[in-house]
């Protein structure tokens, strides 16, 4: 008989690649997940698993098995809002996966004052810039950029969203601003590493055609947060979700490059198991980042480096 602790131990084995890292974020030892996991291809008699000494490996039965397993996971935690929402009323806890700078630009200020409007229920914020399985990484809710594939989650659209090439007044002022999406081959582009790859194609399009330019650039990061943070220190062009740097192009920290271009698409998503009857914290935490959400200005005319040029040259003419 399979028990739910088993399907929640392989699948979170799955997500981590590894014994040892199940094991830490299980609180177990990697001998008792190794147990474990023997057990349950003995019970089920099928290998699950192909092991090596630097990782692990579903087999083809492993991947089918992990489906049946995320789908188990799935109705379980649905059971188990639905009789808290009943008798509990609105408590419990949120598991909410968020982009580095999705995390601490909007969520950071917004998280602590839904907690204020419902003192019985708490936020756990996983700020990640990688993608994480509901429900196999124990969440509740995820927000992405981006067209989401077709899958059994459900994605409520938050707001829309483009990227947009930015950087610091001062890397204009010293390094000048490209005229053209090519000429971003002669100037420092910041990267991202992301799925064990740099992102170095960025989009474009005018008047219909669409240019694909391969950038390069001595700084990469897996962190969206840290590319963004680069761009305003002035050590290069970065290209962000508009919604990451808003402040900052508000503010006057960065300025936005191109903007005669139209950049690539990527609205904001929430993606969660079930809307209908999801729990009701998270249909209420839902609803409020909507709200929020919802209030931005995700379209319109930014800062521009034109405009930063001439404010620089004007206070240099003060001096």
């Amino acid at each position: 008989m399979l028990h739910l602790q088993d399907a929640r131990l392989f699948a979170r084995v799955a997500a981590a690649g590894s014994f040892s890292e199940a094991a830490r974020q299980l609180d177990l030892t990697p001998a008792a997940v190794s147990a474990t996991l023997k057990k349950l291809e003995t019970q089920l008699n099928v290998r699950l698993l192909e092991r090596s000494t630097r990782s692990l490996r579903l087999t083809p039965e492993g991947e089918q098995f992990l489906d049946t397993c995320e789908r188990l996971l799935a109705v379980w935690a649905e059971g188990e809002a639905q009789l808290c929402d009943r008798y509990c009323g609105l408590q419990g806890v949120v598991h909410l996966s968020a982009p580095t700078d999705l995390a601490s630009v909007w969520l950071a200020a917004w998280l602590p004052e839904f907690l204020r409007q419902h003192p019985q229920l708490q936020v756990v914020l996983h700020a990640s810039d990688t993608v994480q399985a509901l429900p196999r990484d124990g969440l509740d809710m995820a927000l992405r950029y981006g067209d989401l594939p077709d899958s059994s989650l459900v994605a409520r659209r938050l707001c829309t969203n483009r990227r947009v090439l930015v950087a610091s007044p001062d890397y204009v002022r010293q390094h000048g601003a490209p005229e053209h999406p090519g000429d971003l081959a002669h100037h420092r582009c910041l990267t991202f590493f992301l799925s064990g790859r740099r992102h170095v194609q960025w989009q474009f399009s005018r008047n219909g055609r669409g240019v694909q330019v391969k950038i390069d650039g001595p700084l990469c990061a897996s962190s969206g947060s840290m590319v963004r943070q680069w761009a305003v220190q002035g050590e290069g062009i970065a290209y962000k979700s508009r919604l990451d740097v808003l402040p900052d192009l508000q503010a006057g920290r960065l300025v936005a490059l191109l903007p005669e271009w139209t950049t690539e698409d990527a609205p904001l998503h929430a993606v969660v198991l079930a809307q209908k009857n999801g729990p009701l914290r998270v249909r209420r935490l839902l609803d409020f980042l909507a709200e929020r959400f919802g209030t931005l200005p995700s379209e319109g005319p930014l800062p521009a480096a034109d405009a930063a040029q001439e404010k620089l040259s004007a206070l240099a003419a003060l001096r």
